[in-house]
């Protein structure tokens, strides 16, 4: 990138390293998830929870904290200055990677991985708030696309990274490795501006509370419901409580003073159908990387680090092409490449749906992963530069953060339907209709982007003074 300062490369490095942690342990562990049960919850046994729903909540402990914390991570981050809320993530994370990595039973992980998740949610929106902060014009929408890259990468690469622990060493280096790159990055953002925090703003602890219960109740009916029936109160108790917290959520945003999710957002057109457009994008991204992975372990007889090779195509799509799209989108407006990008991607559904249950590679697997990361590269950066275009720069890091919450709801809800999908044995069948389900949600991203997206061309590099909003958008209601 051109005209990037020593400053603003620092920022970059920071904003990636920081996200990537959170991103990647968000898709390793998929790949680990068959040896985590065999030896958390071996068959045969009185273990606490069975095979199939500890997978479901070591992931789903996770992505459920980091998704209904993110938005008061957010609200932090504006209030208190990004830097302070990275550091307090990266120890939050650290300290919870190791608890993960000696884990004793699955109970202990579950616990560690929702842990996990608080820190994850620090470190995401301030990132890249940090990025909108330092950024400008042509810039800010290359820098968008490379933070997106990497990140979106991270969802990809996890599979191969955690599948070569898993087979060389033992699935606890999937979460004790995480303590490498987060002293790094603890050492590099030393010499970042903290940003400057907005005055005047309140914590909303009860929206966090409220949107904390709803889906933890939410989640944990639809885990259970597919082992138990909505009869058992296992499953309609905790869904009733986590729907009415839900509702609660909502009317608290809608009358509070300084709410956590401020609703005012959302009139902005390209925010509230870019949120729309990540739902079903992000929630068939996430249900697809765990049932592949799954699959080609448990159905097909590939190792962990075959599983995660098989994957790897996605990612290098990704890291080679994202940034070039984010330019593209900055110079000639996102609304096809967020149209295009998911259909390419349901296309690629579509073609692995020629899988059997051998999961021949390249006959099989390889073609419909090769149309998944084309997609993927053609939507990332131009969906989150069109997002986080259309709110002024002072929301930057909420902004960031409800995407980045819808993002994560997506993959949590998605996740926890996958047992009522696939079924009680995971084959081919079951394989098959998680991937229509998910080639039926990247096609209504896309078609949600092609209707609803309104063009917006960035500014030039140095047209927008530090406390503009965001390049192309006058203030956060231009595009209604």
């Amino acid at each position: 990138m051109d005209r990037v300062t020593p400053a603003q490369r620092r920022v970059l490095v920071v904003a990636i390293l920081a996200s990537f942690v959170a991103f990647l342990d968000g898709s390793v562990v998929n790949v680990a998830l068959p040896a985590i049960s065999r030896d958390l919850a071996p068959p045969g046994t009185d273990a606490t929870l069975d095979a199939l729903a500890l997978q479901q909540w070591v992931v789903d402990a996770y992505l459920v904290t980091l998704g209904s914390l993110i938005l008061l991570a957010g609200s932090l981050s504006d209030v208190h200055g990004r830097k302070k809320v990275i550091v307090a993530g990266l120890v939050v994370f650290g300290v919870a990677s190791v608890a993960c990595a000696l884990a004793p039973d699955g109970l202990v992980l579950v616990v560690a991985r929702g842990v996990q998740g608080v820190g994850g949610a620090l470190l995401v929106p301030s990132s890249l708030a940090l990025i909108i902060s330092a950024f400008s014009g042509h810039a800010q929408g290359r820098a968008i696309g490379v933070w997106t890259a990497w990140t979106s990468t991270a969802m990809i690469a996890g599979p191969l990274v955690g599948g070569l622990f898993v087979d060389s060493l033992s699935w606890r280096w999937v979460f004790g490795i995480n303590v490498l790159p987060i002293a790094v990055t603890l050492w590099l953002v030393r010499g970042v501006a903290g940003g400057r925090p907005t005055g005047g703003r309140r914590l909303d602890v009860v929206g966090a509370v409220l949107a904390t219960v709803g889906l933890a109740g939410v989640v944990l009916g639809l885990v259970e419901l597919g082992h138990r029936g909505w009869a058992s109160p296992v499953v309609w108790a905790p869904t009733v409580v986590g729907a009415a917290a839900l509702v609660a959520f909502v009317v608290r945003e809608r009358t509070a003073s300084d709410p956590m999710l401020p609703m005012r957002l959302f009139g902005a057109r390209n925010f509230a159908v870019g949120n729309v457009a990540t739902l079903a994008v992000y929630g068939a991204l996430t249900l697809m990387s765990f049932v592949v992975s799954i699959f080609l372990q448990q159905v097909a007889g590939y190792s962990a680090f075959q599983a995660g090779l098989a994957q790897l195509p996605p990612t290098l799509l990704t890291i080679g092409l994202s940034s070039r799209f984010g330019g593209l989108s900055g110079r000639y407006g996102a609304r096809w490449f967020m149209a295009g990008g998911p259909c390419v991607m349901a296309a690629g559904m579509l073609l692995l749906l020629t899988t059997t249950a051998d999961a021949v590679y390249v006959t099989q697997v390889l073609p419909g992963l090769v149309l998944l990361g084309l997609g993927l590269s053609i939507t990332v950066a131009p969906l989150t530069a069109a997002i986080l275009g259309a709110v002024p720069a002072a929301d930057a890091g909420i902004g960031s953060a409800v995407n980045n919450a819808v993002s994560r709801v997506a993959g949590l809800v998605t996740v926890a339907c996958a047992g009522i999908v696939v079924g009680a044995t995971f084959d081919v069948d079951g394989f098959h209709r998680a991937l229509v389900l998910c080639a039926v949600l990247f096609a209504v991203g896309g078609a949600v982007s092609a209707v609803g997206i309104v063009n917006r061309v960035d500014a030039p590099d140095d047209a927008a003074p530090d406390d503009a909003p965001a390049p192309g958008v006058p203030d956060a209601h231009a595009d209604g």
